[in-house]
């Protein structure tokens, strides 16, 4: 059987996927993920040598973007990860008294029961206190911008947030006991 053959009856059984197009739209993908167009080109390069290496794999021979786009995605993931190692890696440590000195860093833990507590305190307030505070400290609002969503004068704006403030002081005071 000529070589030739062998090559029609393989396109046979799986139609020719369209390469081109397919890199188009997993490069999308991964700019999407990455944010960087030379990480995403590096991503899309990767993933697309592994789709070819191991296309006849690929469950869906008569479509499939949908598995490139997972290996794609794949290999983004892949290459943050690689990229965020390194930086942290990178990051020079600070001397103290002629000794290494790590940076203070608040253990995942800490800043989950710091989350908690403060939506604990929060839900102590009332609904227009709560209010108050989302618009200030959320949303970034001037008092002046508050006190307009609000409907009260720029004044009372003030001695709530003073007084919101005093009460959830105190009841972090409560909660770190």
């Amino acid at each position: 059987m000529s070589c030739v053959r062998v090559l029609m009856r393989g396109a046979d059984e799986h139609p020719p996927w369209q390469w081109a197009a397919a890199r188009q739209r997993c490069l999308r993908e991964a700019r999407r993920i990455l944010r960087n167009r030379d990480d995403a080109e590096e991503a899309v390069q990767e993933a697309m040598a592994r789709a070819w290496r191991k296309r006849a794999a690929c469950r869906t021979p008569s479509a499939p973007l949908p598995w490139l786009l997972q290996i794609t995605r794949n290999e983004s993931m892949r290459l943050a990860a690689r990229r965020r190692r390194r930086e942290l890696a990178e990051v020079p440590q600070p001397e103290r008294e002629g000794a290494a000195w790590e940076p203070a860093v608040e253990s995942q833990i800490e800043q989950t029961l710091t989350a908690v507590a403060t939506e604990q305190a929060l839900d102590a307030l009332a609904p227009d206190e709560r209010r108050l505070i989302r618009l200030r400290y959320v949303h970034d609002l001037t008092q002046g911008q508050v006190a307009e969503v609000m409907g009260v004068p720029e004044g009372t704006v003030k001695v709530r947030l003073h007084r919101v403030r005093a009460r959830l002081r105190v009841r972090a005071g409560e909660l770190a006991a």
